[in-house]
């Protein structure tokens, strides 16, 4: 959809990936707000614009995306997700890129709680042994091999978190389009998304 708008895209989930991969490298445990904190006052976590999305670096160094899409710094990333302090010290870094407009954000708060004013905002959802094949190939695709049921209940694991978590759960935001993907295509999903914003814009 970046592409096609010519829209800068943010995966605002590999954020939460990139501080889970620091906080993995210094061995701190993810109920350790005393360090956590301590972390996060140290760290500089920045978002240069570059080819119609986003390089990131800490602390002035490039991230290693497939360094980010482990299974362990995944699932860390959610633990930490449900820290408040690490989402009010990533609100900045994510709001400072959307507000200059043109961008497709993507993530599991994007609506209610980093862009509540965004144009137009969509909620997909799919059956979760569709969401884990997907998963699953797209794993693949990048070298790495996890068995289904393995990705299946990490992502189980995930949705139960990010639901429940106290600071900005997981919801579909006020009027967000939604749309089940289970049955659908990405060509389809992208093209019904596409019309609704034609409609709309």
């Amino acid at each position: 959809m970046a592409d096609r708008l010519h829209y800068g895209y943010l995966d605002t989930g590999a954020l939460y990936r990139a501080l889970a991969w620091k906080v993995q490298q210094e061995h701190i445990a993810p109920d350790n707000l005393v360090d956590i904190e301590a972390l996060l006052c140290r760290t500089s976590l920045q978002l240069t614009a570059a080819d119609n999305g986003f390089v990131m670096t800490i602390d002035g160094q490039p991230v290693v995306q497939e360094e980010l899409r482990t299974s362990s710094v995944t699932q860390l990333a959610s633990s930490i997700a449900i820290v408040p302090m690490v989402r009010d010290w990533l609100l900045p870094v994510q709001q400072k890129v959307g507000n200059v407009g043109g961008v497709v954000a993507e993530g599991r708060d994007m609506g209610t709680r980093v862009f509540p004013n965004a144009d137009i905002k969509f909620f997909l959802d799919a059956d979760v042994n569709v969401r884990a094949r997907r998963r699953q190939q797209e794993l693949a695709e990048k070298g790495i091999q996890i068995d289904l049921d393995t990705v299946r209940d990490e992502m189980v694991l995930r949705d139960t978190r990010d639901r429940n978590r106290a600071t900005d759960p997981l919801r579909p935001a006020p009027h967000a389009i939604m749309i089940e993907t289970s049955q659908q295509s990405l060509d389809e999903v992208i093209g019904h998304m596409m019309g609704m914003i034609v409609d709309r814009l």
